[in-house]
């Protein structure tokens, strides 16, 4: 039979075995995930250049048209300042002679009104319409 030492040394012999058995699992996996991890990488940098040219080519296109947006954004300022000009002067050109034709009018329906108050003595009542 054997001795308590010899059954210690088997049994650490077995927890190494079993030990270096799971490293041993451990590292193959491991080196499966660095493969695959390394692939994937390759992969996405064949990918990610054609998208940073296209990004690329996005951001130019957008900077032209904002070059573009840019110079109809002055055209309409200043047309709307031009509008704004000529505005001002038709309400001068326009409101001017109406105000004076207003005053006018009313200056002359006065004078009538005065004129014929001055003819009448006595208002005058409708002599069928006595309440």
């Amino acid at each position: 039979m054997l001795t308590a030492g010899e059954v210690a040394g088997l049994i650490v012999a077995m927890f190494w075995a079993i030990l270096v058995c799971f490293l041993a699992v451990v590292l193959v996996r491991l080196a499966r995930l660095l493969t695959q991890t390394s692939k994937m990488v390759s992969d996405l940098g064949d990918r990610v250049v054609p998208l940073l040219e296209d990004v690329t080519a996005t951001v130019s296109e957008a900077n032209r048209q904002l070059v573009a947006v840019e110079a109809i954004a002055k055209d309409v300022k200043q047309v709307s300042g031009h509008v704004a000009k000529v505005s001002d002067v038709t309400q001068t050109l326009v409101t001017g002679p109406l105000i004076k034709v207003a005053a006018l009018g009313h200056g002359v329906r006065q004078a009538l009104g005065a004129r014929r108050s001055r003819g009448r003595s006595a208002p005058r009542v409708l002599e069928g319409r006595r309440s």
